[in-house]
């Protein structure tokens, strides 16, 4: 017998429809309407720039510009920091853990950023002409409690535990046989035997390793929390890649910031009225150099809208 292939379909025939090498377009969601703008999730992220040493020193000239055009607010802020500086030298007096001293140099100036909150919004209205008022400044520290900025605070408590913890250990291990009942007794130990000598080298960096971790996810996450709706991820990414893009004039910037803190923390506490303000305005317009700013959102729906009409 033999086999007879079946006819091939024809393509007149209403049940045959020939393949396509375009596949069809997607439905339009409903949950994104044409010429709206994308999700968050979705948004490029923030573009960092190269900056240099000019750069540091225009930042650095804004922000005592910005201390002088509105020191009572500087002075605040700055009072609030050097309030917790004596609060926490109170403690370590009441608490008698005087091996606290070294983890509290190294973590109380990195906390300065969150108290600074108030002075960024403050930068931010003096550059935009707006008015300042108590109320206003301060409604924007407290609305951040429930932005993405409590998230940033949980990282940097979590990285400042984990230091604490580090600090212990190495206290057990290098000042095991010591003995010290005060601040000062702690000192004397730490700065005049071989032992301490060695726990303060490794001590110094371990610390110094977080610190620089702290710094480079902080710098420009802070501000930019503050300023645009995005999540605290995208904005560590974002501060991350502009320390990595500008490493040099970061790690200077990061020098002076910590050179400036501590000579304030040993001028009792009293030099951070000054140094938080100018510091604090002076990170504002740093970030403003570091990181290019958002498109308005007029040019990003044109900009889609042309997008889905090209053909």
């Amino acid at each position: 017998m033999t086999e007879t292939e079946p006819p091939a379909p024809s393509s007149t025939s209403p049940s045959f429809t020939p393949p396509s090498s375009t596949p069809p377009a997607p439905a339009p969601s409903a949950l994104t309407p044409p010429g709206a703008r994308a999700p968050t999730g979705m948004r490029p992220m923030p573009r960092v720039r190269r900056i240099g040493f000019d750069d540091l020193a225009f930042a650095l000239r804004a922000g005592v510009a910005d201390f002088r055009r509105a020191p009572q607010f500087g002075l605040f802020f700055g009072g609030i920091y050097a309030a917790g500086g004596w609060l926490f030298y109170w403690l370590l007096a009441v608490v008698e853990a005087p091996w606290l001293i070294l983890p509290i140099a190294l973590a109380f100036p990195l906390v300065g950023p969150f108290v600074a909150v108030g002075l960024y919004d403050v930068s931010r209205r003096l550059s935009r002409g707006e008015r300042l008022s108590w109320s206003a400044v301060l409604g924007v520290v407290f609305e951040q409690r429930r932005r993405e900025l409590g998230w940033m605070a949980f990282v940097v408590l979590f990285i400042c535990f984990v230091w604490f913890y580090q600090v212990r250990t190495l206290t057990v291990l290098f000042l095991q046989n010591m003995s010290f009942s005060s601040v000062e007794g702690f000192l004397t130990v730490v700065l005049t035997t071989t032992s301490g000598l060695a726990y303060l080298a490794v001590g110094t960096g371990v610390g110094g390793f977080l610190a620089l971790t702290l710094f480079s996810t902080t710098v420009v996450a802070i501000p930019l929390l503050l300023e645009r709706d995005r999540d605290f991820i995208t904005a560590m990414i974002t501060s991350i890649k502009a320390v990595t893009a500008n490493p040099v004039p970061m790690l200077v910037w990061a020098a002076a910031v910590t050179a400036t803190m501590m000579i304030s923390i040993l001028a009792g506490f009293l030099g951070l009225l000054v140094a938080l303000p100018i510091l604090g305005h002076a990170t504002w317009h740093l970030y403003g150099r570091l990181v290019e700013p958002e498109p308005a959102p007029e040019t990003e729906t044109e900009t889609e809208t042309e997008a889905g009409a090209a053909p």
